[in-house]
């Protein structure tokens, strides 16, 4: 390991990386083994955990630009970057120990895919991870294109960060470190991290980057977040929001909303007046307005839904500026109150999918969540923590009605329905990372060997579809080509021969490209690649 400053996660990864270095230098025996997979699985856990906090700190940063996108905008755009770039990777990374060990195991990549490290035979096989990641005398060794990948990655974070703090910005994922053998000799990366290593280390070790990239992402994410300080807004327009729970509620609910500066200070409490009916509230109306309580910056304003119709307030904020004086920001509103009903929303589209989950909403006026009980009339309706999830939706089902039933009075009462379209999901697309309108490098090219799939944007949520196969075809004039096919989504030794081969405007097809999803295998349109 090379001698940086860390942060805690990064030295809890170090000292678990130490130990299995030192497991490798003694002899493979089953608790050696039994050794490496507590030290995977502690690892993955780890990676699950980076993971869901990194997401916690997304909705936070969308939470911001909600509030104030004219602020937060630009930084939430390249924080979306910054999870696009560790998605690729962390991908690519988990389709190389997909590879690894369906090379050594034997077995299918699909089987590799879903296999648990405990169930892998062959464990403690080393010849075949050697000569996958290091190679041979003839062939090079997928090391190399990790080793290219992870030097983008780092690469395309740093572009992120603003020039004047790149300097001194760690990111982790060491790869310039003096390494060297256990005669003291010097040697490179691959040779340091995979030569005569263990599948079972090898896996280990591509967990162990993986949380690297994830802890890489959250300092990135993290820094720019801290872009949008309190200080900072400070210094530019404030505007008195309001955030409601919903612009729609029932008869005999209450409406509730937060009403505070966008860039507000919590360490002082503004004075937040409100008039019921009003478009506007002037400063000599203060006496006649509502003052409203406030707490950590925020005002809650809460009065009761006691007739339908549409509803208007206006108000304003006052604070108090740094050196004393009083600053006025003026706001308004308007909401419905509408009589009780039953509401039944898919979360995601206005349609199910087959053979995936489809999140769905489900409420009904003056009842609680658990009085409910709905049904549908093709599929299944289950609850999960998070409210109810449609699937087994049947291929003969082009539609299917969600009937809506509460406890009410030791009886049954129909509350509503709504009837959904059934749809197959629509097929992904094909992507080669780092191409712009369809042009790429051929270093770029080289350095993220592999081809993805995306649903098309108009899909406004994901579902995972995974390249299974395709051929690269490339046109040399005269009615002459070189066709090359891959079985996985990794590009072949003798396709990154002919890329390297290529040169500016020649073109690369994608075609026959197989994908694996939720109902199955299935076959997608094909891609043009120019090199530029």
């Amino acid at each position: 390991m090379a001698g940086y400053k860390e942060t805690p996660r990064q030295k809890m990864i170090a000292m678990m990386y130490l130990v299995l270095t030192a497991l490798l230098a003694l002899n493979v025996s089953r608790e050696i083994l039994s050794a490496f997979l507590i030290v995977n699985e502690s690892m993955e856990i780890t990676n699950k955990q980076f993971s869901a906090k990194v997401n916690e700190i997304y909705a936070d940063f969308e939470e911001q630009n909600t509030i104030n996108p004219n602020k937060v905008g630009e930084y939430w755009e390249k924080a979306k970057k910054a999870k696009n770039i560790s998605t690729n990777l962390v991908n690519y990374l988990d389709d190389l120990k997909a590879q690894v060990i369906s090379q050594t195991e034997g077995i299918t990549l699909e089987e590799a895919d879903t296999i648990n490290l405990a169930m892998v035979k062959k464990k403690d096989n080393f010849d075949d991870p050697t000569n996958f990641f290091v190679g041979t005398d003839t062939k090079r060794g997928e090391a190399v294109a990790l080793l290219d990948s992870i030097t983008l990655f780092k690469d395309n974070l740093l572009s992120l960060i603003s020039e004047k703090d790149r300097e001194g910005f760690d990111l982790g994922l060491k790869t310039d470190g003096d390494y060297k053998n256990a005669d003291g000799k010097s040697e490179s990366w691959a040779m340091h991290h995979f030569y005569h290593t263990i599948l079972a280390a090898d896996i280990t070790i591509l967990n162990k980057f993986i949380a690297e990239v994830y802890n890489a992402e959250a300092n990135v994410v993290n820094y720019l977040y801290s872009s949008i300080s309190e200080e900072d807004f400070k210094f530019d327009t404030i505007s008195g929001e309001v955030l409601p729970k919903s612009n729609y509620i029932f008869q005999g609910d209450e409406y509730s909303a937060k009403i505070f500066v966008a860039a507000f200070d919590t360490k002082q409490d503004p004075d937040v007046y409100i008039m019921e009916g009003a478009d506007t509230l002037l400063l000599d109306q203060i006496d006649r307005a509502k003052k409203i309580d406030t707490k950590h910056g925020k005002g809650i304003y809460t009065l009761p839904a006691s007739s339908e119709g549409t509803k208007k307030y206006a108000g304003l904020i006052r604070i108090t500026t740094p050196w004393g004086a009083h600053k006025y920001y003026h706001f308004k509103h308007e909401y419905i109150v509408a009589k009780p009903s039953a509401t039944v929303s898919a979360d995601k589209m206005n349609v199910f999918y087959r053979g995936v989950d489809n999140p769905v909403s489900i409420s009904a006026s003056g009842k609680a969540d658990a009085q409910l009980k709905p049904s549908i009339s093709a599929g299944k309706l289950n609850r999960n923590q998070n409210g109810w999830v449609v699937s087994n939706l049947p291929p003969e089902a082009y539609e299917t009605t969600i009937r809506i039933y509460a406890d009410d009075n030791g009886g049954r009462k129909f509350m509503g329905e709504q009837l959904f379209r059934v749809k197959r999901l629509p097929d992904p697309i094909a992507k080669v990372i780092g191409s712009d309108d369809g042009k790429i490098s051929m270093r770029k090219m080289l350095a993220n060997p592999f081809l993805l799939c995306q649903l098309p944007e108009w899909v406004d949520f994901e579902y995972d579809f995974k390249v299974t196969s395709f051929t690269m075809f490339i046109p040399k004039g005269g009615g002459y080509f070189v066709t090359e096919k891959a079985e996985s989504q990794l590009y072949t030794d003798k396709m990154k021969n002919q890329i390297q081969s290529l040169k500016k405007n020649d073109v690369i097809v994608f075609r026959d490209i197989k994908v694996r999803g939720p109902e199955g295998p299935r076959k997608i349109e094909s891609i043009n690649i120019t090199i530029n």
